[in-house]
């Protein structure tokens, strides 16, 4: 099974239609959350998300934008995106949203590996690190955990008496590239194929994620999109200038 992973769109169309226009053959795809929030597009990302597949968890923006969760926790930029995002939102996109999946959620067809948004015991817990990281891969019995939340591609691992973080290291910063990460065996796994719509790890290059679970590869990618065009739909929205110019800075 070669499994797309997708996570923390949030409502970049150009990001997200660069990065399956760079995706090598897969099977399924599997989406972390936090389909909208931040960008300008949420209604016609959503309707793209959902015509990929049906695995899906919810992400805290994906609540947000639903009113499920209030708005007291989130940052002006946050808040103001999201009551944006809930105005713009058709009646039948809220409706999925708001009906999304807490994670974990089992993938479907490998029973070795589970989604979450934030942790397995939290969807809403940012995992940054390794001291975050530590309880979820002592505790849980699923070897593989996809999470997102986070905006940063990598992850954390533990075997044995041994646990650390590790992060792809790529050669370039404006083109399509690759890093393969062979996965151990008797070692737990939480890995985030990154943010497809807004990187905060200093690249601006959309970042997305593939799993091989014969091999047991996952393949982490970078790939560049139309950022202009995301930034003006994001001016043109009226939305804060500053959820335009961060794209830029992956940050």
């Amino acid at each position: 099974m070669r499994l797309l992973l997708l996570s923390d769109i949030h409502a970049n169309l150009e990001a997200l239609e660069a990065c399956l226009a760079a995706a090598p053959e897969y099977d399924f795809v599997a989406n972390l959350g936090d389909v909208v929030g931040y960008g300008a597009s949420p209604n016609e990302v959503v309707e793209r998300a959902r015509g990929l597949g049906k695995m899906f968890v919810r992400g805290n923006h994906d609540k947000a934008a639903t009113g499920l969760i209030e708005l007291s926790d989130f940052n002006p930029l946050a808040a103001t995106s999201a009551v944006w995002t809930r105005d713009q939102l058709t009646a039948e996109h809220h409706q999925w949203l708001q009906s999304l999946p807490q994670g974990p959620l089992a993938l479907e067809g490998f029973s070795q590996a589970q989604l979450v948004h934030g942790s397995p015991a939290d969807e809403d817990l940012y995992v940054v690190s390794l001291g975050d990281a530590l309880v979820p891969l002592l505790a849980e019995t699923t070897p593989l955990t996809f999470f997102g939340h986070t905006h940063l591609q990598g992850g954390f691992f533990a075997n044995g008496n041994s646990a650390d973080g590790f992060r792809p290291e790529y050669r370039t910063v404006g083109k399509a590239e690759s890093v393969s990460l062979q996965l151990k065996p008797a070692t737990r796994y939480l890995i985030n194929p990154g943010s497809v719509g807004q990187p905060r790890d200093g690249d601006w290059r959309a970042a997305f994620a593939l799993f091989d679970s014969h091999a047991q590869v996952v393949h982490f990618h970078r790939t560049p999109y139309n950022l202009k065009a995301a930034q003006d739909r994001i001016f043109a929205a009226n939305l804060p200038p500053r959820l335009a110019t961060r794209l830029a800075a992956g940050r």
